[in-house]
């Protein structure tokens, strides 16, 4: 993945990463805690990540993906794709990978077999603060 990844475990943290990608005009990856897919599902997710973009006005400037962490569980990447997510992260057999893939590529997704790095809002005090201090400085 070529854009900032932040990765948001809360609304709260997905409305800190989008408003400093978009006050930084950055577009922005908004990756999932490992195996978020399994723990909360898909549909918090989504909500989560669809509230962010309604909350934060300058995120209709920025391009936006959203990826779930699915960790091994096809299950869990059917049921993403089922609620209209584009990108997920799996890293079950490769098997299992492929016939993913022949379904995911059917509705246009994208599955990633490694979860890419980046910022981690975990325990962040001032997610806004460091969201825009890490993408300010070149997202290292």
């Amino acid at each position: 993945m070529q854009r900032p990844v932040i990765i948001i475990h809360s609304f709260e943290q997905a409305c800190a990463a989008l408003t400093s990608a978009a006050d930084l005009s950055k577009d922005l990856t908004l990756l999932s805690a490992p195996d978020a897919g399994m723990q909360s599902g898909p549909a918090w997710f989504l909500s989560v990540v669809e509230q962010a973009r309604e909350a934060v006005p300058g995120a209709k400037t920025i391009e936006i993906t959203a990826v779930l962490d699915c960790g091994d569980a096809p299950g869990i990447v059917l049921a993403a794709l089922r609620h209209g997510l584009t990108d997920v992260c799996f890293t079950g057999p490769p098997e299992t990978l492929s016939k993913l893939t022949d379904i995911a590529d059917k509705q246009g997704a994208v599955i990633v077999t490694e979860r890419p790095e980046g910022l981690d809002l975990l325990g962040v005090t001032d997610p806004t603060a460091r969201c825009r201090e890490w993408l300010a400085n070149g997202s290292d």
